[in-house]
């Protein structure tokens, strides 16, 4: 067992990664930024600029806003300023009413009153600046490197907190640097009180997915899956429910309802892939509470791990990482090993990689289940002592530097394809 004050660093890392979220992180992000500028000038803004990163641009444009019936980052910015409180954190706009909703959008039909623009000369991927203003007064507040992290915030002028970083510094991170043995260890050798916290992923993002039936939400992929129809091509199967009860939570989530997930790493939808194959794996084949648990554990911190190396935002699709840890929990599930779960990894990564982030959107319920059937696969594979080998494409015989080969492409290789993406999404019809 690991000492008690690695535990209670990697614990305390999960809480902070493994959070609720109401709707796509980056609008949600956005819509925070502008309840704490609003909170700091102290009444209903005239003018709101938004000056945000493009990861940040391309992840909010066509995704829906929950509890409006309506898409994008104008609606968002609206309810920030109207109903939201910075105290709520992700959660920010879950105080909306049909009152507020018309009043945010009689905001947004005004349109005088919204600015959005692509911020200039910043390396930081994940940047929201946020200028509000009322009869001759300003505040200003700023987040970055994290959906919730304030940066700076300014009133009339005066500075009242700067943790920016300077130019050309690299922010510390303070956090434990994990690697995939010391994840396995914390989740199979972990004292199960400890965390026993992680089953309230499978209540929030369960929820969701019921949710997901009572109305059409985005391409109702889910749905889909789960007719006769389906059935006969896919199977009344494990295989089916799995990805059946994880595209359902997705296409609630990006269709906007107003019903919080349990996210990773800043995206819902990671949080969604990470838990609910898992989760249904663990329920369908019989596995205890503590296997589920310990499951449970193991993916979401795998997660966090490839995220550590590849940053919150990227070009690469959120679905390859956390169907990773799907893939690791299920492999665990299924009585594998240390070698069996770093088998799944890697036939994961020889997989997937390479797979585009073009934006939050409804049709992210297609990507996230062609992770989770690549999931699935690589763990069955794993359990037969097959894995791709060290010959083959980015594929090392140690699993961490096979771990950087996928991140390095993600952070740095695919940055002109992140560029392109945005290009090709704000010139549509040109």
């Amino acid at each position: 067992m690991l000492d008690n004050n690695i535990r209670e660093q990697i614990i305390s890392l999960i809480n902070r990664e493994v959070v609720p979220a109401v709707g796509c992180t980056e609008p949600m992000c956005v819509s925070l930024c502008v309840a704490r500028a609003t909170e700091l000038l102290g009444c209903r803004p005239e003018k709101i600029e938004a000056h945000l990163s493009a990861n940040i641009l391309k992840n909010a444009m066509g995704v829906g806003i929950p509890g409006t019936g309506m898409i994008g980052l104008p609606i968002a910015i609206a309810l920030g300023a109207i109903v939201g409180k910075s105290e709520y954190g992700l959660e920010v706009i879950k105080d909306l009413t049909p009152t507020t909703l018309e009043e945010g959008k009689a905001y947004v039909a005004a349109n005088e009153h919204i600015d959005i623009c692509l911020k200039q000369g910043i390396t930081e991927k994940l940047y929201v600046e946020i200028h509000c203003k009322a009869d001759g007064h300003e505040a200003v507040a700023v987040i970055a490197t994290d959906h919730t992290r304030f940066v700076y915030e300014e009133k009339d002028g005066e500075v009242l907190m700067d943790n920016r970083k300077p130019a050309g510094a690299v922010a510390a991170n303070n956090d434990i640097r994990l690697n995939m043995r010391l994840v396995y260890d914390f989740a199979t050798t972990t004292p199960l009180d400890e965390i026993r916290f992680i089953l309230k992923t499978r209540e929030y993002n369960f929820r969701i997915a019921e949710e997901s039936k009572k109305a059409n939400y985005g391409h109702c992929l889910g749905k889909t899956i789960d007719r006769p129809l389906s059935h006969g091509i896919f199977g009344n199967s494990i295989f089916s429910h799995i990805i059946s009860k994880t595209a359902s939570a997705c296409d609630a989530r990006m269709g906007g309802a107003m019903i919080p997930v349990m996210s990773n790493s800043g995206s819902g939808n990671q949080g969604i892939c990470a838990t609910n194959p898992v989760a249904v794996y663990a329920d369908e084949n019989e596995n205890t509470e503590e296997e589920q648990i310990r499951a449970l554990i193991l993916s979401h911190l795998t997660a966090i791990y490839i995220k550590q190396n590849l940053g919150k935002l990227s070009a690469l699709c959120g679905c390859v990482v956390a169907s990773i840890g799907s893939s690791c929990g299920i492999t665990y599930l299924m009585g594998g090993d240390y070698q069996h779960i770093c088998s799944a990894v890697k036939n994961m990564i020889a997989n997937i990689t390479g797979m585009i982030c073009d934006g939050a959107k409804p049709s992210c319920a297609l990507k996230i289940s062609s992770g989770v059937s690549t999931a699935l696969l690589s763990a069955l594979l794993s359990m037969e002592g097959k894995c791709v080998s060290s010959v083959e494409g980015i594929i090392d015989d140690d699993v961490d530097r096979s771990i950087r080969n996928l991140t390095s492409i993600g952070a740095e290789a695919m940055n002109r394809t992140d560029e392109m993406v945005l290009d090709i999404m704000t010139h549509k019809g040109c």
